[in-house]
């Protein structure tokens, strides 16, 4: 049995190695080595993701403005997912597992937010 903060800590680490090849690499041009949406690429259309590492880029050097226009659901979702991160961590230093756990109306109000978003961002952007 693994210690209960070993995911934790191993998806901080993958965290900071993606981060720091990120920080150097602009995702803003071509020529880079970073994946691209496979949704984009078949459909052509932004799925609800879609700017989240140029996102995570601008925020990285500090352009705010910018990382608001690459994707603003996931932006505003950032403090969210970092007090995740960081709970599962603790819980995990303390020697319980953790998980966060969405009920019926927590998954229906994610599928939402997520595809009222991939509309709104095809359909006006």
């Amino acid at each position: 049995m693994r210690h209960p903060t070993a995911a934790p800590l191993a998806t901080l680490a993958a965290g900071v190695a993606g981060s720091a090849y990120l920080y150097g690499t602009d995702p803003h041009e071509s020529g880079h080595w970073l994946p691209r949406c496979p949704f984009r690429l078949v459909t052509g259309l932004l799925c609800p993701a879609c700017g989240g590492t140029r996102m995570v880029y601008d925020l990285m050097h500090g352009h705010m403005a910018q990382a608001w226009l690459d994707n603003r659901v996931l932006l505003l979702a950032s403090p969210l997912a970092l007090a995740l991160l960081g709970r599962w961590a603790w819980e995990g230093l303390r020697g319980r597992a953790w998980r966060p756990r969405l009920g019926t109306r927590g998954v229906a109000g994610v599928l939402g937010i997520a595809v009222a978003w991939t509309v709104l961002r095809n359909v006006v952007g």
